[in-house]
């Protein structure tokens, strides 16, 4: 694996929107102020602020936006703005080669799973499931500093491996432990890219993390697409988000009781109501090995993926 370069106060952190235009412009100016004065410089995309109807531009704009970012040797950290659902428009686009000539910290959530999948699979490289740049989080300082702190002890502090994250309001869906590669993300915006040289193999004895929105009969869906596809019969474990704004529709099922449905007595580990993407994000590498223990709401990095 090749290692990246840890982020420095004072580096240049770049934000890119490869899917919908900021909606809300009032909280990203927050979100760049706060990043400011914790020493941050920022470096807009050329699209920042702008916006073709459902997307922040075309798909070209978009691809040559995050590829200026790539290129621009300043820059240390490549931060989205928020998500969408056309971020996979830009996986044939990227400039794969000159990231793996300049690797450097890329982090988004939810339908940016399209980039940083994309990103690790073509290159080895880990990416970031993390914060985006205008998300409402931003507006509560106590909840941005919650935040931030996670993203500093995991992207700039030194990482002293085995590194552990733990938080009792996780909550212990099967008992057990496991060690693998974690890889996954917002499942239904893998579905845009599955089967494409841009969506890495999951293999034997990784842990997937899985996060995703809306109602329980698409969570059913997006469940059982993994189940069909054989994925459950590989991995070792399973790390559930805490979904946003879910919609039981009446059952009375949490997301982690139609989990428990479609795997059908299989008995892997699992941490469900984890933090992640829509619900005060906290940071994971996507690519590094990881230690889960469900028993002991704990999930520990193995791997320093800084040089």
């Amino acid at each position: 694996m090749k290692k990246l370069e840890r982020l420095k106060h004072g580096d240049s952190i770049g934000i890119f929107s490869p899917s919908c235009p900021i909606s809300n412009f009032n909280t990203y100016v927050k979100a760049k102020k706060y990043l400011e004065n914790k020493g941050y410089k920022i470096v807009e995309g050329n699209l920042t602020g702008k916006s073709d109807y459902y997307r922040s531009g075309s798909i070209k704009e978009r691809a040559d936006e995050l590829n200026d970012l790539i290129r621009n040797p300043a820059v240390k950290c490549i931060m989205a703005t928020i998500g969408g659902m056309n971020s996979n428009s830009l996986l044939p686009y990227i400039d794969y080669e000159s990231f793996i000539q300049n690797p450097k910290i890329v982090i988004g959530y939810s339908d940016v799973t399209a980039i940083l999948l994309g990103i690790h699979a073509q290159t080895g490289i880990p990416t970031f499931y993390g914060p985006p740049a205008a998300e409402e989080f931003w507006e509560y300082p106590s909840i941005a500093d919650k935040i931030f702190g996670n993203f500093e002890d995991l992207l700039v502090k030194e990482l002293t491996v085995p590194y552990e994250i733990s938080n009792k309001e996780w909550k212990t869906v099967n008992n057990g432990s496991a060690r693998g590669r974690l890889i996954g993300g917002n499942v239904e915006t893998i579905q845009g890219f599955w089967g494409s040289q841009y969506m890495p193999n999951i293999n034997e004895g990784d842990i997937l993390f899985i996060e995703d929105v809306g109602n329980a009969s698409t969570l059913e869906r997006n469940l059982s697409f993994l189940k069909v596809n054989g994925i459950f019969d590989k991995i070792s474990g399973m790390i559930l988000s805490k979904h946003e704004l879910y919609d039981d529709q009446g059952t009375g099922r949490k997301p982690y009781d139609l989990l428990l449905e479609v795997l059908d007595n299989e008995k892997l580990p699992i941490i469900a109501d984890f933090h992640s993407s829509h619900n005060r994000p906290l940071v994971l590498p996507i690519g590094c090995f990881i230690e889960m223990d469900s028993t002991r709401k704990k999930i520990t990095i193995l791997e320093d993926y800084f040089g």
